[in-house]
């Protein structure tokens, strides 16, 4: 058994904001959405069963952390949840903020429109009211 690596078109799309208990919290590079990436820091991991039941509880209680963070901090008015993996295996979880007449409002954020990447002063101002609010 190895040690936990981030999946390469994670690390690709994301920014680091911190490490929790279990998750390793990321920012995903699309101003368009704020958007958080929790992903397990745990090995050959592809879904919730696999793993251990207290892991899954923890994990359970850091989507909400990062959910109410982040609708708090975007003053969002839903937050998505979801966890697809139909293009990267490893279990990650997205958590988007969204509000009514966002660029992919009121339906998914998958497929809609083209990314745009944070510009890089923004980014770093983001991540930092993200370190402080999560």
């Amino acid at each position: 058994m190895g040690s936990f690596k981030l999946d390469p078109r994670i690390e690709a799309d994301t920014a680091y904001v911190a490490d929790w208990g279990l998750s390793r919290v990321l920012l995903m590079n699309n101003a368009r959405f704020p958007w958080l990436i929790l992903v397990p820091r745990r090995v050959e991991l592809s879904e919730f069963h696999d793993l251990k039941h207290a892991e899954r509880m923890v994990l359970i209680e850091e989507i909400s952390r990062a959910s109410l963070s982040l609708k708090t901090l975007t003053n969002a008015v839903k937050i998505n949840v979801g966890a697809l993996g139909n293009k990267v295996n490893q279990l990650h979880i997205h958590i988007v903020a969204r509000n009514e007449g966002d660029a992919a409002w009121p339906g998914p954020v998958w497929g809609s429109g083209s990314p745009v990447a944070y510009e890089q002063d923004a980014k770093a101002a983001l991540i930092e009211r993200l370190r402080t609010g999560l």
